[in-house]
């Protein structure tokens, strides 16, 4: 569930943010309070670095004035649940840019679950400076060693959405990272969620295209020296014929990791098998050629 701020944090915001929203029908602020499973939007709280780059898209609510609704859960995954979740300024007019849209939060479980248990296999290499107490609280799987995992792991998904966003990826725009929990860009219709591609029954024209984009996805990351690390038609969204990767909490620097290229190829092995399937000629050794020329290049 989602906690309200308390009374006189939440008037005294509702107050400062109702300039804000001056042209919109009169409210009386000061009454407005989070209902169950809302809160009062977390942008204003975070920092620059935990937002998404710009320029940022016109659907995002970045108003003091906004609530967040809960609407409940997308997904139950191994490692995170996805919610879906509503921010609005409420009284804005439902067309009014900006004021209302819809995310997915993805939030982080603890270190008994399986990807953290093989987390060393994509952090080789990284940059992650930790305090030393940080690193023997992990080490030991203590509360505060298993709270300080599930944050570095919501980060390390910020920052590849980030990076992804900005090298003109199609991967869900990353809106703010805030502790465990990271909003993002909701791919569906309404609120349906996007089908996976291993969902998808395509036509062979279809299929091709699909194919090529995920080609495309692949290259744009190796030229940049990355691999998804975890690629499967699993983590592939299709939304209006557009492919979209999601789950990259794990995408390697292929060369700084001693794993990087076994997962890069693993990423091709993945594919190709899947598309094979589909009755879609890929040679996965050819395509694992092709992206190591494109990382060493």
């Amino acid at each position: 569930m989602l906690s309200s701020l308390d009374d006189s944090a939440a008037r005294a915001r509702a107050a400062t943010a109702a300039s804000s929203v001056a042209a919109f029908e009169p409210l009386a602020f000061a009454d407005v309070e989070p209902g169950e499973d809302q809160r009062w939007s977390t942008w204003p709280a975070t920092q620059p670095s935990e937002r998404g780059p710009e320029p940022r898209p016109d659907w995002l609510v970045t108003s003091a004035a906004a609530l967040d609704t809960e609407l409940g859960i997308v997904k139950t995954g191994k490692e995170a649940d996805l919610w879906l979740i509503e921010r609005a300024v409420p009284g804005a007019p439902p067309d009014a840019p900006g004021t209302r849209s819809l995310l997915a939060a993805k939030r982080y479980r603890g270190t008994e679950h399986r990807m953290f248990h093989r987390s060393a296999i994509y952090t080789e290499g990284r940059a992650a400076p930790r305090r030393s107490r940080d690193v023997r609280a992990v080490q030991r799987s203590s509360s505060y060693g298993r709270e300080v995992a599930r944050t570095e792991w919501a980060y390390a998904e910020f920052a590849a959405l980030r990076r992804l966003t900005e090298l003109g990826a199609p991967v869900p725009y990353p809106v703010q990272v805030s502790e465990t929990e990271v909003l993002m860009e909701f791919i569906g219709e309404g609120r349906t969620a996007a089908p996976r591609l291993a969902q998808v029954r395509a036509t062979p024209d279809e299929l091709r295209d699909l194919f090529h984009q995920v080609m495309d996805l692949m290259r744009t990351l190796a030229h940049a020296g990355l691999a998804h690390g975890d690629l499967s038609p699993y983590n592939l969204l299709v939304h209006a014929g557009r492919v979209v990767a999601i789950d990259l909490p794990q995408v390697v620097d292929v060369v700084a990791n001693p794993n990087g290229f076994d997962l890069l190829h693993r990423d091709c092995v993945n594919v190709c098998e899947w598309f094979t399937r589909q009755r879609l000629e890929c040679d996965a050794e050819e395509l694992f050629a092709e992206l190591v020329g494109d990382v060493t290049r």
